[in-house]
């Protein structure tokens, strides 16, 4: 299945697009909200393997409905190297799924899904993680990506 490209600006207010990633692999990330604690450690996670990542040709961009001005608040603050994109009117997040019912403390609410697309150089999806662990996953991400890399 190909990847829905999109544009929305980064913490830089740069103008990002999936399409301008074609012929590397993208990790696209969508995560609740700047500075929580498990977005912080999925973050940070990636930020701790990204020359892993980039020595594999991956590009990241992570996706919440957070402002630019947050977003870039957060990147300073924990250091984080790659893209974080602002989606406050959700057409990306949408798009991708990756909004819908959350259970939070017993209470059930409507917000951003914890989710990634693994997207290969083509443009197409080539896996999708539905239940993220924020600790752990950008070493499932390496480990899939050495896996998956050598199947396409």
């Amino acid at each position: 299945m190909v990847a829905s490209d999109f544009f929305l600006l980064d913490q830089d207010n740069t103008r990002q697009t999936l399409s301008h990633s074609l012929g590397k692999w993208v990790i696209l990330y969508f995560y609740p909200k700047d500075d929580t604690p498990g977005c912080t450690k999925e973050a940070c996670g990636l930020r701790d393997n990204y020359r892993l990542l980039q020595q594999k040709n991956v590009v990241i961009l992570g996706v919440s409905k957070d402002s630019v001005a947050s977003h870039k608040k957060f990147a300073e603050k924990y250091s984080l190297p790659f893209p974080l994109l602002s989606d406050p009117d959700l057409q990306v997040i949408k798009a991708y799924n990756s909004w819908g019912e959350k259970k939070f403390m017993g209470k059930t609410f409507i917000g951003t899904l914890r989710k990634t697309f693994l997207i290969n150089p083509k443009g197409e999806i080539a896996k999708i993680y539905e239940k993220v662990n924020p600790i752990t996953h950008s070493g499932q991400l390496l480990d899939d990506l050495a896996t998956i890399s050598k199947t396409s």
